[in-house]
């Protein structure tokens, strides 16, 4: 039976350009993700962001799993806005992310994330913790595609279809 996890995509529509703006700026959706933490992802931003999710075992509600890891990561609730599932994604590993969406204002005064223990430098037997989730922020849906690791790709595809269809 393949690991599953399940993870909570926001989105919102960027502000239009205000006029006199510096160029570079983006107009259309945006996407809450975060930067993963420890030391292999240290120096990294190319493929190294993720959508906030987390395993859940069988027989627990995948939405409030969502919830539940969205909070641990970020270290604060996730918005109470209507989910709606964006759908099942199998990663290379073979694990299964469910994945709900929502439009939401989104906005925390800070980042706070649950930690995980890793012996480091490996080999040292110094066991150090880490955050799951050192940054997350806002980020235009083509900035988004090469921050994501390529495995999360095909959900920004599928929120990209989703949205343009409302």
């Amino acid at each position: 039976m393949p690991i599953r996890s399940a993870g909570i995509l926001l989105h919102r529509q960027d502000l239009p350009t205000p006029a006199g703006a510096s160029a570079g700026t983006h107009d259309g959706l945006q996407v809450w993700i975060g930067h993963m933490g420890g030391p292999f992802w240290a120096r990294k931003d190319a493929h190294a962001w993720s959508i906030p999710k987390g395993e859940y075992v069988d027989g627990e509600d995948p939405l409030a799993a969502a919830l539940r890891e969205f909070a641990e990561e970020m270290g604060t609730e996730a918005p109470e806005v209507e989910y709606r599932l964006l759908g099942e994604f199998r990663q290379s590993s073979g694990k299964l992310i469910t994945i709900y969406t929502a439009e939401a204002a989104f906005d925390p005064e800070a980042i706070s994330s649950n930690t995980f223990p890793l012996e480091w430098p490996k080999g040292s037997g110094r066991i150090q913790h880490y955050p799951e989730i050192d940054d997350a922020r806002w980020f235009p849906e083509d900035e988004a595609r090469l921050k994501l690791v390529k495995g999360q790709l095909p959900i920004l595809d599928a929120l990209m279809k989703a949205t343009a269809a409302t």
